[in-house]
């Protein structure tokens, strides 16, 4: 089973394509900056925890980006879309271009029981 933490009562796991919501302080002025991807690595335990989030960005050059899980400045995580991953880390990702970069297969949701 892939690798997962808790972040404000969501469950976030390696293959998972979320939106980390950092502020960003510059002079005087403080602004929200938006980073999307896939969470391709978690590591360490505990408080020392961070994890890694790879986007494909403009002419199709990838860009991760390192957080610490409790960093003061992420105001907010949202997940996009569930992925289902059979590895810890998803380095494999970065040998890949285009539409293949990004493909994770979703995961698949149990349906409710019926009353």
């Amino acid at each position: 089973m892939a690798q997962h933490f808790k972040y404000k009562d969501q469950s976030i796991s390696v293959g998972d394509t979320i939106r980390v919501h950092q502020e960003i302080v510059e002079n005087d002025k403080k602004r929200i900056q938006i980073f999307e991807g896939i969470v391709i690595a978690i590591k360490n335990r505990q408080t020392n925890r961070s994890f890694t989030v790879r986007k494909i960005a403009a002419s199709s050059v990838g860009v991760e980006k390192i957080f610490p899980a409790h960093l003061p400045s992420i105001k907010k995580i949202e997940i996009k879309r569930q992925g289902q991953a059979r590895r810890s880390k998803l380095y494999y990702l970065r040998d890949r271009i285009g539409k293949q970069a990004t493909r994770v297969k979703e995961k698949a949701l149990k349906p409710e029981a019926t009353k």
